[in-house]
């Protein structure tokens, strides 16, 4: 028997991405659905969604560890534990927090001082950016996480907003862990007027042309000024190092661009190329499927 897991299942994107940074991807046979990073990952067997998984496809991998986020994934790892499998379910919300969660599973496996490594690497890259955006101007900004109810205010977005030098317009919402309890409504979003919307509909397409003709929307500013973005969610809502990385990055990229162009009348340009994926600038002719 292996002094530490060997065979480990994750059940979201996040723990698999930190095992392949920690060099240690050989021990995943077992992803969710939805995994996209690192791309080597997706030849993996997929045995679960985010709310359901294939306990058959499980049970065959005959995992060690199987790994979890959060309590809606709650049920699924009741069942695994009923079924005799060892869980580690993690629940990190705020940028602090998956940065104890790369240090706790580096601990699990035995890599302790790589996941360590990685942390500090990551906690002083977010440092440097949010000391180089000290004393900017701060744009407003709408995260939008849900179209139908809008939901907004999940922390650890809202810290990056805050690290890429904007000003979240649902600050008292980030202690709300539930999706349900930050709903917010349209003539809420509208009375604090953002200045950038940047959405991320988890499993869908954002579709800009609905967020721009919005009852009312017409007067926000960041739809009025062209400031509609969206960032793909394995880069934005997945409470991993893709957040602290590119998804920070894009952050950082799109409110750069809001700051250069409340100088300058609205252009076409991408954003800040400091970004490894541009975010797509969106526009309310746009049509996607």
């Amino acid at each position: 028997m292996s002094a530490y897991p060997s065979r480990i299942v994750c059940l979201t994107e996040e723990t698999t991405e930190t095992l392949y940074l920690l060099g240690e991807g050989d021990r995943v046979v077992g992803v969710s659905g939805y995994t996209v990073r690192p791309p080597e990952a997706r030849s993996k067997p997929r045995v679960s969604a985010f709310l359901n998984a294939r306990f058959s496809k499980i049970e065959a991998l005959k995992p060690d560890l199987v790994l979890g986020f959060s309590d809606l994934q709650a049920d699924i790892a009741a069942e695994l534990i009923r079924r005799g499998y060892p869980v580690a379910v993690f629940n990190q919300r705020s940028v602090a927090e998956i940065l104890q969660m790369i240090r706790v599973l580096g601990g699990l496996v035995g890599c302790a001082d790589r996941a360590a490594a990685l942390a500090s690497r990551l906690e002083l890259e977010i440092d440097a950016m949010r000391e180089g955006t000290t004393g900017l101007p701060r744009p407003r900004v709408f995260f939008e996480e849900w179209d139908n109810p809008l939901i907004s205010g999940i922390r650890w977005v809202e810290e990056l907003v805050e690290i890429a030098g904007g000003e979240p317009i649902f600050p008292e919402l980030r202690e709300a862990k539930l999706g349900r309890d930050r709903i917010v409504t349209p003539e809420e979003v509208v009375r604090r007027n953002p200045e950038v919307i940047v959405a991320s509909w988890c499993g869908k397409a954002v579709r800009p042309e609905r967020i721009a003709t919005r009852v009312g929307w017409g007067n926000v500013a960041a739809v009025r000024n062209g400031h509609i973005y969206e960032i793909k969610s394995a880069f934005i809502l997945q409470p991993g190092p893709a957040a602290l990385t590119e998804g920070l990055q894009q952050l950082h990229g799109i409110l750069a661009q809001a700051r250069r162009a409340t100088a300058t009348p609205p252009t076409n340009q991408s954003p800040d190329s400091s970004a490894s994926q541009s975010p797509r600038r969106c526009t309310p002719s746009d049509r996607r499927a």
